[in-house]
């Protein structure tokens, strides 16, 4: 499941750390988190659907591996981005 453009923009203004950078890891991860709610979604109707099962294991890989990567860089930013997201702990 992809996300609107509208929604992405959104994404990136709210996240971005300066203003265009939408390459950056906070940007990534809150766009890995909207695409996993919207395929959670999907699964509670199409439980059969493994062929989507195994993409969204492949964005919750990606999206670990950037939190992973945000922690070892600056713990305090990933705090924050963990609480803006609504993510575990």
């Amino acid at each position: 499941m992809s996300i609107t453009t509208e929604r992405k923009s959104e994404l990136v203004k709210e996240f971005a750390p300066t203003e265009g950078s939408t390459g950056s890891p906070e940007v990534q991860v809150a766009i890995l988190s909207t695409r996993i709610s919207a395929l959670t979604e999907h699964f509670k109707v199409h439980k059969k659907d493994e062929h989507s099962r195994r993409g969204l294991y492949r964005l919750i890989s990606r999206r670990r591996k950037l939190l992973d990567y945000v922690k070892s860089k600056d713990e305090n930013r990933y705090r924050d981005l963990i609480t803006r997201l609504g993510l575990r702990r």
